[in-house]
């Protein structure tokens, strides 16, 4: 499936571009993003949180840190995380939150 991946802030940065067409099998977020940090090396680390060596089967990977991840405009937290299913057309976010005061 085709999707378009729109990049924000330091995301932006590591890949070169604001938005990109990207041609995945994967069918979930999460899969996606695991293929964005084959594809991207700058990206490994910031988009997937992936428990130690040392953890148990049962922890699986997780959003990374203060990355936020849209589909289609709302936040997949929100959603259904790593397994919030993907459709041929979608448009994903990604940023980094902000924090500041």
């Amino acid at each position: 499936m085709d999707l378009e991946c729109v990049f924000f802030g330091r995301f932006r940065a590591a890949i070169g571009e604001h938005r990109i067409t990207v041609r995945t099998d994967g069918d979930t977020v999460g899969h996606l993003l695991a293929d964005l940090e084959s594809r991207y090396p700058a990206l490994e680390g910031d988009l997937l949180e992936r428990p130690s060596a040392s953890a148990t089967a049962e922890c699986a990977a997780t959003i990374a840190g203060t990355t936020v991840v849209t589909r289609d405009g709302r936040n997949v937290r929100h959603l259904e995380g790593l397994e919030t299913p993907l459709e041929d057309g979608c448009v994903i976010g990604l940023a980094a939150a902000g924090y500041g005061g």
